[in-house]
């Protein structure tokens, strides 16, 4: 398999908050609701089984109107410090958000990979200003 350092895109943010209140509004499905997706975009879950195997079904619905399904499988979590996940349609990829203690808050580290480089290049500035997107959401959730 190629390295993942060539077939992902990672980042970090920093949020003024504690690893739990940040990892609190990614297990609770009406905040994630709120702040899944890039900017424009509203969410509807179906269904939020936050647990390792469990599945996350939802509905990303555009600002010009189209709906987006959605299917993923939670792999990994730990209570302020991992959440993982498997995006089972349409792209393939595994997201893994991080959380670490950082002086007054919390630096979330992303990292979406994908199956292959060159999926990965084809989609790398969509992927980058959503990502981007998705982070300044999830710290306006969570500083709300």
């Amino acid at each position: 398999m190629e390295p993942v350092e060539l077939r992902a895109d990672t980042r970090s943010h920093f949020i003024a908050a504690t690893p739990s209140q940040v990892f609190a509004a990614m297990r609770d499905p009406e905040r994630v609701a709120r702040w899944w997706g890039p900017d424009g975009f509203s969410s509807t879950m179906h269904t939020f089984n936050f647990r390792p195997g469990g599945s996350w079904v939802l509905t990303m619905h555009g600002p010009g109107g189209t709906d987006y399904p959605n299917e993923s499988r939670f792999l990994r979590l730990e209570e302020g410090a991992l959440f993982e996940i498997e995006h089972l349609n349409g792209h393939h990829f595994v997201l893994t958000i991080t959380l670490h203690a950082s002086g007054e808050g919390t630096e979330v580290r992303w990292q979406q990979a994908f199956d292959t480089v060159a999926h990965y290049q084809g989609l790398a500035t969509f992927v980058a200003a959503a990502n981007r997107q998705n982070l300044e959401r999830l710290a306006a959730e969570v500083l709300r």
